[in-house]
């Protein structure tokens, strides 16, 4: 069996995946290939696109990004690879994306399987009813939904009525990466990583901080990342008279893992998100977390009391509870919580996004075809996707 994997981008995150992915799958004769559509652009500038030296690896256009590109030409190098490798399955993002919406054309063209991921949740992107109906009428032609948590099914009920195959687990990192090897300390660092755009509320948790240095209770915040609002949230930090903030900007993924380990406790601010794979991050490094009720990650990843604190982003006063709230935890208790964080988080590795995965892609080849109708082809044969940037610059404040 040949499974192709295509994404506007790989960057970061789906690098490990893949490679884990490949071999994994390799041992079961089945031949897997990935494929990244646009070398530039963001969300990920800290990491540039490499060159990729593995033959079942591709960048379909490495020195370009998607708004220097017509759709026309996006499709036409897609469908030239695709149609060269022919594999029996394709996996893809959302079709709102150009790697989602081509490889459905594509599958449904050839007669082939396709399988969708998607962490975002419909009440995150505003549409109307005609919009989400055309939407859902898209998705519904494919043979299977691939989500992070099983968390996610109760809000796709459309889905599960139509008795789609719908798996879990594939928002993982390298835990092992972050693994402490140390006992756990309380270093009175919170640390935040995020890029600095509007909707991480950055700003928000300056406004808080305020309130924790007046407690002189002896913690400091990094915040590590960088983005369009570097500078006005260093600004901010001086108007506020902040002296126990540090920003850090810009850290190689190669090591982001010390930063984490080097704090006693990790928090997400972010007025939404649609996973926060950097709190996976934290919970593998062994770290309390303090999450938004807007980080959907934390649905699946956050036990309330048990392993960190959530709190509402679009009040101040919520989040500097829910910071007291750690802080004046004993020593014990925040031990227990970072070892829940472990014992959360070790359920969301790559060993187990496999093993879903393989079991999808046995079930799904055994399926017939399915066949859209006049209306939905008629659709997917018109729609290209994009690169989708919600959020990337904007505030839902």
């Amino acid at each position: 069996m040949k499974v192709i994997i295509l994404n506007n981008d790989f960057r970061v995150y789906w690098k490990g995946r893949l490679t884990y992915l490949h071999h994994f799958l390799l041992s079961r004769d089945i031949t897997l290939y990935a494929v990244e559509l646009f070398g530039k652009g963001l969300p990920y500038r800290f990491d540039e696109h490499n060159s990729y030296d593995n033959p079942w690896l591709k960048c379909l256009f490495p020195h370009q990004a998607s708004e220097e590109l017509s759709s026309k030409k996006i499709k036409q190098n897609l469908f030239v690879i695709l149609d060269a490798i022919n594999p029996d399955i394709i996996i893809a993002p959302s079709i709102v994306f150009y790697a989602g919406a081509l490889g459905l054309r594509w599958a449904k063209k050839n007669k082939k399987k396709f399988i969708m991921f998607d962490d975002a949740l419909p009440w995150q992107v505003e549409r109307n009813f005609f919009v989400q109906s055309i939407k859902s009428l898209i998705i519904s032609q494919a043979d299977a939904l691939w989500f992070p948590t099983i968390e996610y099914a109760a809000e796709f009920k459309y889905f599960l009525e139509k008795k789609m195959h719908i798996f879990y687990g594939y928002n993982c990192v390298d835990n092992l990466f972050f693994k402490r090897n140390e006992n756990y300390s309380d270093t009175k660092i919170i640390l935040c990583v995020a890029r600095l755009v509007p909707v991480k509320n950055i700003d928000g948790l300056l406004k808080c901080w305020q309130q924790i240095e007046k407690m002189n209770s002896g913690y400091k915040l990094f915040i590590v990342g960088d983005g369009p609002l570097y500078e006005d949230l260093k600004t901010l930090k001086n108007n506020l008279n902040l002296t126990t903030v540090e920003f850090s900007g810009a850290v190689d993924y190669s090591r982001i893992d010390t930063f984490y380990r080097a704090a006693s406790a990790f928090i997400l601010p972010s007025l939404s998100e649609s996973w926060g794979l950097v709190v996976n991050e934290a919970m593998a490094a062994a770290l309390p977390v303090l999450l938004s009720y807007k980080v959907n990650a934390h649905r699946a990843l956050l036990n309330e009391s048990v392993n960190g604190f959530g709190f509402n982003p679009f009040d101040v006063q919520d989040i500097y509870r829910a910071i007291l709230k750690f802080i004046h935890s004993d020593a014990v208790t925040k031990q227990s919580m970072s070892a829940n964080s472990v014992k959360i988080i070790n359920d969301m590795s790559y060993e187990k996004m496999a093993l879903q995965l393989l079991n999808a892609l046995d079930m799904i080849n055994k399926q017939e075809f399915k066949k859209p109708s006049l209306l939905a082809f008629a659709i997917i044969n018109f729609w290209y996707g994009r690169y989708n940037k919600t959020g990337w610059y904007t505030s839902s404040k």
